[in-house]
């Protein structure tokens, strides 16, 4: 099978403005993330509104393409990047260009579940650690949860805590049930992603402010697979320099 790795990079971030260009140590977020999946696809592209960020991409030597200003979400500014390739792909892996630290064994976790012929989308998940902190991963709304069937799809994804464990303290949740954290990398069948990209939005996507509620809604099937490994995005500045103090202390400690 082939694979297309797409990055989509808006400069216009309401949060964090220009985040993809900013510094992490020597390189811009957006060459942090291109170089660490690049040798797991078969062509990658950034995908952009912003002319500053084709300079900065060529500039490394990455490839880069022009995308429209109009674009709702990555997921669109992927598929018009797709059409521009014109090229034939089996799967289209949509990578979000604001997470250095993805690692290219979680990009081989994905490209794995196409090797089942009926999955149309698929998606990483991690669980959340029995001791971890409750309010930081299970109750923090910015924490997509995802509950899972027994083939390993999704069968929802919330903002809110799923499943509900009734009978037991909260402070017993964590060790009562495995519970998912949802890592937002995804992949498609092109045809999928062009099905996809031409739905209105549903109920459930504006209710819970999450795209994929949209594709559940309208029938489609999402294969999760595991990752244990932790991704770190960065949403703000403040993220910039915890992720500048993790690349440090993984330096020093080589």
């Amino acid at each position: 099978m082939r694979f297309l790795g797409i990055i989509p990079a808006r400069y216009a971030s309401t949060r964090f403005p220009g985040k993809p260009l900013a510094d992490l140590c020597g390189k811009s977020v957006i060459q942090h993330v291109y170089e660490q999946v690049q040798a797991s696809v078969d062509e990658l592209i950034v995908a952009t509104e912003d002319s500053r960020i084709i300079d900065a991409v060529q500039k490394f030597g990455g490839r880069v393409t022009l995308t429209s200003r109009n674009h709702h979400s990555g997921t669109d500014r992927c598929y018009e990047a797709c059409l521009k390739m014109n090229q034939i792909f089996d799967v289209v892996i949509n990578i979000q260009g604001d997470e250095p630290f993805i690692q290219p064994q979680q990009i081989e976790l994905l490209k794995n579940c196409f090797l089942e012929a009926d999955t149309q989308i698929a998606t990483l998940v991690k669980p959340i650690e029995a001791d971890g902190d409750f309010e930081q991963t299970l109750a923090n709304p910015n924490t997509p949860k995802v509950v899972l069937n027994n083939r390993s799809e999704a069968l929802y994804f919330s903002r809110s805590i799923i499943p509900f464990i009734r009978g037991k303290e909260r402070a017993e949740w964590l060790i009562t049930h495995t519970f998912y954290k949802h890592i937002g990398l995804y992949a498609f069948r092109p045809d999928i992603l062009k099905e996809i990209t031409a739905l209105p939005q549903s109920s459930l996507e504006i209710a819970e402010s999450l795209e994929q509620l949209r594709w559940l809604q309208n029938g489609y099937r999402i294969k999760t697979a595991i990752t244990y490994q932790e991704t770190i995005g960065i949403d703000t500045p403040e993220d910039l320099e915890q992720a500048k103090k993790l690349i440090i202390d993984g330096s020093r400690h080589q």
